[in-house]
């Protein structure tokens, strides 16, 4: 999977946005496909037009632990995008996770505003679901 700086370099290098979207896809294909146990309703995020599935692990310090995810979608450029928000917060302790605006990279790499409006809510969905994840882990 590619890491949040190759995203952005990558972003960066793409001059049209036909070509992102393509790159979007691509890396929505090369995402780990989720087992089918792991398709539950606890599992899905609400607000997303397309089926969404986030799992969230955790390990070391219960305090603040690191925490990893794994995503998926019935959707290839929705499975993209899931690709670049666990990037953006996978591997990260649920403290710095819940202070960490996806929104701010994803407007800097010109990914929100060539999204559809339902996309972006989507997006925002993923987002605010891991967040709120992050800080009731950090606060435990």
């Amino acid at each position: 999977m590619a890491s949040l700086d190759q995203i952005i370099d990558d972003f960066a290098f793409l001059d049209d946005w036909e070509d992102r979207y393509r790159y979007v896809i691509e890396l929505g294909k090369a995402l780990p496909d989720l087992a089918e146990e792991k398709r539950t309703s606890e599992n899905k995020v609400m607000g997303c037009a397309s089926q969404v599935w986030l799992v969230t692990h955790t390990t070391g310090d219960p305090d603040d632990p690191v925490m990893s995810f794994e995503g998926d979608s019935d959707a290839h450029i929705v499975r993209g995008l899931v690709a670049i928000v666990l990037a953006t917060y996978s591997g990260k302790m649920a403290s710095e996770i819940a202070g960490l605006d996806a929104f701010e990279i994803f407007s800097k790499i010109g990914l929100v505003e060539n999204l559809s409006s339902q996309r972006s809510n989507g997006l925002r969905s993923m987002v605010n679901r891991i967040r709120e994840e992050a800080k009731l882990r950090a606060a435990a």
